[in-house]
């Protein structure tokens, strides 16, 4: 208890809580021994702004916090940036543990003591917890994996989190753990996929098929069970045209309890061409009025909230114009569609561009989706600032793969031996060290 009469100083610590361990807990109770601890608790958009959105949204860590002994208040740390908060609430003390001496938060750190030192504020580290480790506590949950609700409703929640996102195509479980694990440190954060593009031409590809549909949708499924065992990432699913409305209303159904984030249709009929052809074979374009039909019954069959239907506007494939697109984007918000993908075949964004400028005066407005493919100069920060929310990234790892397994099969051949392709492949180790269980 603190005594009568005594001023109670102020205590500051920041934390993301996502998973709580022994070190938090430590800190904590550090903090509590110097007076009333509030806890700045990371927004999913400030956490996002380093590293993976959190497991937990904002309200659940928020309800941890507030009932972990020692805490007397907790409010929202809008960004990774302390300076905001420390300024509202001129805390005596600030409190971390010393691992951040060095890393992502270093220049975070030299800002707090920065800040704090303008009212005589004291930074106040306790020692690294020996033996505790957010990275291995957040590869150990990777392993275990993931619930189909939860996967479901991630990409929503990455939504929320005001940056473009972006989609890798899967082939297979192996190009799924490529995308749940590759990360490049950038300018201090971690920046990595945030999910899957699970493509029909991919897909079909590497099934040595054509990408007209002639492969399944249970065959489909069956490689997207194949991902989501060994993968914790959403999925956004090509769904190609859908099919007829009372067969997408049952693909619906399916890629829900799968765990699927979202499915994206293609405003076309009859026998499917890829887009990337646009009228150099005969295409047809659905009408209006069909498509919204479609929309709408897949929606109505929907079982949860989370799930999303994204309609892919063939206009611009087909050499229509940009108003002909946006009428088509209008009419599809309009039956429901829970989001917009533009595609172009055209090696300089211009018409992409225009249609995003035109996209974002809708007044209803939904998520924008862009498959930089052929415009592929275009960076996300240009696509971000046109509006666009998500990148995907449509064929890349397929296309990277072929080449590859190529140039080390004629390897062997012009060299009857593999000696010489060995640069070009992974060691056994590392290819078994690719499997978590296998470790």
């Amino acid at each position: 208890m603190k005594n009568k009469g005594v001023v109670v100083k102020k205590v500051y610590i920041g934390m993301s809580a996502d998973l709580v361990h022994p070190g938090h807990l430590n800190i904590i109770k550090k903090g509590a021994e110097l007076g009333e601890v509030t806890v700045g608790l990371l927004t999913d958009k400030a956490i996002a702004s380093y590293k993976r959105v959190p497991y937990m949204d904002f309200e659940k860590r928020r309800v941890v916090v507030e009932n972990i002994k020692g805490v007397t208040s907790v409010v929202p740390q809008e960004t990774l940036d302390y300076t905001a908060n420390l300024e509202q609430f001129r805390p005596a003390f600030v409190v971390h543990g010393d691992d951040w001496q060095e890393g992502v938060q270093r220049k975070t750190r030299e800002k707090v003591i920065q800040t704090i030192s303008k009212w005589g504020g004291e930074l106040v580290e306790v020692p690294y917890t020996a033996g505790i480790s957010s990275t291995q506590l957040n590869k150990a949950l990777k392993e275990i994996g993931t619930t189909p609700d939860i996967r479901r409703a991630s990409l929503r929640r990455m939504l929320g989190v005001d940056r473009t996102l972006r989609f890798l195509d899967i082939h297979n479980a192996l190009s799924g753990l490529v995308i749940e694990n590759v990360h490049v440190d950038c300018d201090g954060s971690k920046k990595e996929f945030d999910g899957m593009w699970g493509s029909s031409l991919t897909d079909s590809t590497a099934k040595g098929k054509p990408d007209i549909e002639a492969v399944d949708v249970s065959s489909r499924m069956s490689t997207l069970n194949e991902v989501l065992e060994v993968t914790t990432k959403p999925v956004i699913y090509d769904a190609d045209t859908g099919g007829k409305p009372e067969h997408f209303v049952f693909t619906v159904r399916t890629l829900e309890r799968l765990g699927v984030s979202a499915a994206i249709i293609e405003d076309k009929t009859g026998l499917k061409k890829n887009s990337l052809f646009g009228t150099d074979v005969p295409q047809t374009q659905d009408s209006i009025e069909n498509f919204c039909h479609k929309i709408r019954e897949g929606k109505k069959a929907q079982a949860t909230e989370e799930f999303m239907i994204i309609a892919r506007i063939e206009s611009l494939i087909l050499g229509r114009s940009v108003s002909d697109a946006i009428e088509r984007a209008e009419a599809y918000l309009e039956a429901g569609a829970d989001g917009i993908m533009i595609h172009s075949r055209e090696k300089q964004p211009d018409e992409i561009f225009e249609f995003c400028d035109r996209y974002k005066q809708l007044k209803n407005r939904r998520v924008l989706v862009a498959v930089p493919s052929s415009y592929n100069s275009v960076t996300e920060d240009e696509l971000r600032e046109k509006g666009v929310d998500i990148v995907i990234y449509a064929n890349h790892l397929l296309r990277a793969a072929y080449p590859a397994m190529m140039k080390v099969a004629n390897s062997i051949l012009n060299n009857s031996r593999s000696l010489e392709a060995d640069s070009d492949l992974l060691s056994i180790k590392e290819i078994i060290e690719l499997i978590p269980e296998a470790k």
